[in-house]
């Protein structure tokens, strides 16, 4: 009796130590994230929060779409209509595209002031450029110009006294037509000039010939009328030169045959 009385008095702390193990040491489940009961117990730090997840202890309600299938044909057996859940006050997340600073407005809107700036800057240098070498290819057509119409070295013609002659010629033609028609005392002076170079600076006159033919072809209307003249002209120098020739020989045989005479005469007498 008092034995049993000693193990029941043993008995009990052990007892009372393996419920409290039991209890302590009991399997269960661990949960990696809050329960949906507690995920939004306190306030969310950005307001966007309440759009995307509920905040209701209470289940959401959900509303059920119903999606057909299509008819059942012969050989198939019909299908039923299969049903989705869908919670009712579910939002699909939008993107939102920052909206820009005004720091990256200003600084936009200068870099669209410094290209325009540019543009009108190379505008402005290429139509410098242009009008720049536009001056220089008429300098250089004006000076290659004045450079061709110069006699060369070779040839031993001079300008200084040449034009000083064809000067004088002009002016001694105005001085003779002074008085006459207005064709006349414009012609005159022209003409004599013109021989008078022709016949001092034939070099310079051949270029000065030779340009304004270069000129001339630039008009075909004004070429051909050129080359008609210089050709009539050339035709008539040609019978002219023919005709003194003629005449020439005439009057050398005519000479000839009057002093035959006298000196058949004189001889005659003696």
């Amino acid at each position: 009796m008092a034995a049993r009385v000693l193990l029941q008095r043993r008995a009990a702390p052990l007892t009372a130590a393996l419920v409290v193990g039991t209890i302590a040491f009991a399997p269960r489940v661990a949960h990696a994230e809050a329960t949906e009961e507690r995920r939004f117990s306190k306030k969310p730090i950005y307001d966007d929060d309440y759009n995307f997840f509920p905040t209701s202890k209470t289940a959401p309600a959900t509303t059920t779409v119903a999606t057909t299938s299509a008819p059942p044909t012969d050989n198939v057996d019909p299908i039923a209509p299969s049903t989705t859940i869908i919670p009712a006050n579910t939002t699909l997340p939008t993107t939102r595209r920052p909206s820009p600073s005004p720091t990256a407005l200003l600084a936009a809107q200068i870099r669209h002031g410094r290209l325009f700036l540019y543009q009108q800057s190379c505008t402005a240098e290429d139509a410098v450029n242009a009008g720049m070498a536009r001056l220089f290819r008429l300098e250089h057509s004006f000076t290659s110009t004045l450079s061709s119409l110069a006699p060369a070295r070779e040839s031993g013609e001079r300008l200084m006294p040449g034009l000083l002659y064809v000067l004088v010629a002009g002016m001694a033609g105005s001085i003779v037509a002074r008085n006459r028609g207005v064709v006349l005392r414009g012609a005159t002076p022209l003409a004599l000039a013109l021989g008078a170079a022709w016949s001092v600076l034939p070099v310079t006159m051949g270029n000065v010939g030779a340009l304004a033919w270069r000129y001339e072809q630039r008009v075909p209307a004004v070429a051909e009328a050129h080359v008609r003249v210089r050709d009539g002209v050339a035709k008539g120098v040609s019978f002219a030169r023919v005709h003194a020739n003629l005449g020439e020989r005439k009057l050398t045989e005519a000479i000839g045959a009057a002093r035959e005479r006298v000196e058949g005469w004189v001889s005659k007498g003696k």
